[in-house]
């Protein structure tokens, strides 16, 4: 293991222990401060199509926003296939028929350009650098596909001074938190 893998790998741990002091109450509070902040944004008001995510237990709540943005904008989710992943329109229903038993939408890729990408981490920087699970999924995605900005949104406990970065990371244009948020103008 690269002393860079180590790095990430001791930051996911430090990060786990963190969230897991938080409850689902203050995890939801952060989730409507970090929400607030995009939705004041004029970025986000001028953009049509939007990849979210829907949210895991230990990441950043995203149901709330889901279903709010689903009146107004063309909402993608992520659906993971085999190493790879892709986003689907999200139609309001999920299906959970995938190895990780995570809830993802059922109907066919998109492949066109996304105005803004939310996505999630396990940490992030305040200089767009973010750390992800470790399997790259968003990384190869933003890599491969057009996308106007890409925003990572994080809890506070997951704002860390430095993230290790490698070539095939992915920059952030835009960090949210609720104490922090940024747009870079590398973005």
């Amino acid at each position: 293991m690269t002393d860079t893998n180590a790095d990430k790998k001791s930051l996911r741990r430090m990060v786990r222990q963190r969230k897991a002091a938080l409850t689902a109450e203050q995890k939801q509070a952060e989730a409507e401060a970090v929400f607030a902040a995009i939705e004041a944004q004029p970025q986000f008001a001028c953009a049509h199509s939007i990849l979210l995510y829907h949210s895991l237990p230990d990441e950043l709540p995203t149901h709330d926003v889901l279903q709010r943005w689903c009146a107004s904008k063309l909402i993608f989710l992520p659906r993971v296939k085999g190493d790879d992943m892709e986003i689907v329109h999200y139609d309001g229903i999920l299906v959970t028929d995938n190895p990780f038993g995570i809830a993802e939408p059922a109907g066919e890729p998109y492949d066109g350009v996304v105005d803004l990408a939310i996505v999630p981490a396990v940490g992030v920087d305040r200089n767009g650098n973010r750390l992800g699970r470790g399997g790259g999924y968003y990384d190869r995605w933003l890599g491969r596909h057009k996308c106007r900005a890409a925003w990572v949104v994080a809890l506070d406990c997951q704002l860390l001074d430095a993230v290790p970065a490698e070539p095939h990371d992915a920059l952030m244009g835009g960090v949210f938190t609720p104490s922090f948020q940024k747009i870079f103008q590398h973005a």
